[in-house]
């Protein structure tokens, strides 16, 4: 992987995303791996545990449910790739953090994009692809689903590459899918 490249990985559930950007990173050097899942409940504890033990031993794990622009910083020069997985999980926890404001969420996310330049590392971020989904039955789940979209298209101009997995196979939807 080309050094300072941001690379976003988007795709449905269960599409391979995740595993396939961590194939991504292995073989990066040092690598930093933000999560921002958190064990609320004894399936997610469960859940965060398993992808903890697929993960390499030598990779350093961040969690940064909400302070996600900090944590990407503060690798700068101390990692070679940065993997975040997720956003969709970063845009839910903003949600209740920050209120039902896309102005908030979106700032949040620019900062992000910005944070992303800054860093002298690559960085591959992992997210759910939501715009070919059904439409979701509360307001709620409707301005999730847009916000998420919103902060997906704000880091795919930011990005260097863009992939979409399905059924994970790999698709470019910008650059090229890396060899």
């Amino acid at each position: 992987m080309t050094q300072n490249k941001i690379t976003l990985v988007l795709g449905g559930v269960r599409s391979g995303k995740s595993r396939y950007a961590q194939e991504l990173a292995n073989g990066a050097g040092r690598v930093a791996f933000i999560a921002t899942g958190e064990a609320l409940d004894d399936e997610m504890r469960q859940r965060i545990e398993r992808h903890r033990q697929e993960r390499p031993a030598g990779w350093t794990t961040i969690e940064a449910p909400n302070a996600m622009e900090d944590a990407v910083l503060e690798c700068s020069g101390r990692v070679d790739l940065i993997l975040i997985d997720c956003l969709t999980l970063w845009v839910s926890n903003l949600m209740a953090i920050e209120g039902p404001s896309p102005e908030r969420i979106f700032a949040r996310a620019h900062r992000l994009c910005e944070a992303m330049k800054k860093v002298d590392a690559s960085v591959v971020l992992v997210s759910n692809e939501v715009g070919s989904g059904v439409v979701p039955v509360s307001a709620d789940g409707r301005l999730y689903r847009d916000l998420l979209g919103g902060v997906n298209q704000q880091v795919a101009a930011a990005a260097d590459c863009v992939l979409l997995l399905v059924a994970g196979c790999p698709l470019a939807v910008k650059g090229s899918v890396p060899r």
